[in-house]
């Protein structure tokens, strides 16, 4: 594999070591940056890692996007349109991604893209805290102090794209349409060889959590050390998507089974419990209807298994809405029939 020399080195390095640059200098490496960004979005490669130390600078001073070890593919897109891995650099993740209910991988690219533009003109992080949990509250609040000193257009720029909410974050075409980011501007005009250009599919190490990816429907999920560390009780983050309490929602035990076994014992013991049992794309979903005290009540549950080794696997139970006292019932008994013994038990997200 022969690969150019960006003899400028990282972005990152540059602004470490002199500081912030100048407004007129850190709009040109931004618009370059879009340009290559939205190249890779038209061609349906999402970077999803997008930070400094991914930004070269060469020879002649112009960037270069590096490192797509985390993209995502067309193919990697799930059935409701959107990519489900978490992953990326914490302090330029996307608020969307933190939340696991799916996102849009153009949209998030245009937040880190924000990030980066934040520490082009100020010479710091726009979101930043030693502790994980603490840092992912700001990024979820999305209100970055931006110095009075940048020009209307660049404080406009950066609040318009650091949007939390990414049904109303600028797009791709909103920011080439920027009056701010128009000012000399010169469109980068691709290769008409690069149309051509051949990707190969297995040159990306990381398949999208949900792809075939030669594993079967009824597979465990395979989930990485992002996503493992998220599922810490302590960065649990719920609570800034449900209103009510959602204590012991959401309970997680370890087991040694086979996750084929797993999901099997999971439907024989609801369907005994009297429970209706749907089964698709390797997750459990059961529902089930009593009488308590003369009153028709309910009860939804979701499982899902996910790997985390060959001989580990992870069981998670989640209550959709219903009974409390049942669905206890439903988890210690779960536990007691397919949990690690020597485990340290039913772990509550808020525990």
């Amino acid at each position: 594999m022969v690969l150019e020399y960006a003899t400028g080195g990282e972005l990152f390095v540059r602004i470490a070591s002199k500081g912030k640059l100048s407004e007129a200098e850190g709009r040109k490496f931004f618009q370059q940056l879009i340009d290559g960004v939205s190249y890779c979005h038209n061609k349906g490669v999402f970077h999803r890692d997008l930070k400094l130390e991914n930004v070269l600078i060469d020879d002649k001073g112009n960037i270069k996007i590096s490192d797509f070890g985390l993209s995502a593919l067309p193919q990697h897109i799930r059935e409701d349109g959107l990519l489900h891995t978490t992953c990326g650099s914490p302090n330029y993740v996307a608020p969307e991604i933190l939340a696991n209910r799916g996102y849009d991988g153009a949209t998030s690219d245009i937040w880190s893209c924000g990030v980066i533009l934040y520490v082009i003109l100020t010479g710091y992080l726009p979101f930043d805290d030693r502790n994980l949990a603490v840092l992912y509250q700001k990024i979820f609040k999305g209100d970055p102090q931006i110095p009075k000193w940048l020009s209307p257009g660049a404080r406009n720029m950066i609040r318009r794209i650091l949007d939390p909410n990414p049904e109303t974050r600028i797009t791709m075409a909103g920011i080439k349409e920027d009056d701010w980011f128009k000012q000399d501007y010169t469109p980068a005009v691709p290769d008409d060889e690069e149309e051509d250009i051949y990707i190969d599919d297995e040159a990306f190490s990381m398949c999208e959590v949900g792809c075939d990816g030669g594993r079967s429907q009824e597979s465990p999920t395979l989930i990485n050390a992002f996503q493992l560390i998220g599922m810490s009780s302590c960065l649990d983050l719920s609570g800034f998507f449900e209103k009510e309490d959602v204590s012991e929602r959401k309970i997680r035990f370890t087991s040694y089974r086979s996750g084929k076994d797993l999901l099997a014992k999971i439907q024989d013991t609801v369907t005994e419990m009297g429970f209706r049992v749907q089964m698709r794309n390797g997750k459990l979903k059961a529902t089930q209807e009593h009488t308590v005290q003369k009153r028709l009540a309910s009860l939804s549950v979701a499982a899902e298994v996910f790997e985390i080794s060959p001989s580990l696997y992870v069981v998670e139970l989640r209550k959709s809405y219903g009974d409390s006292t049942v669905y206890r019932q439903l988890c210690t008994k779960l536990f007691n029939d397919l949990g690690d013994p020597q485990g340290q038990g039913l772990v509550s997200t808020e525990a």
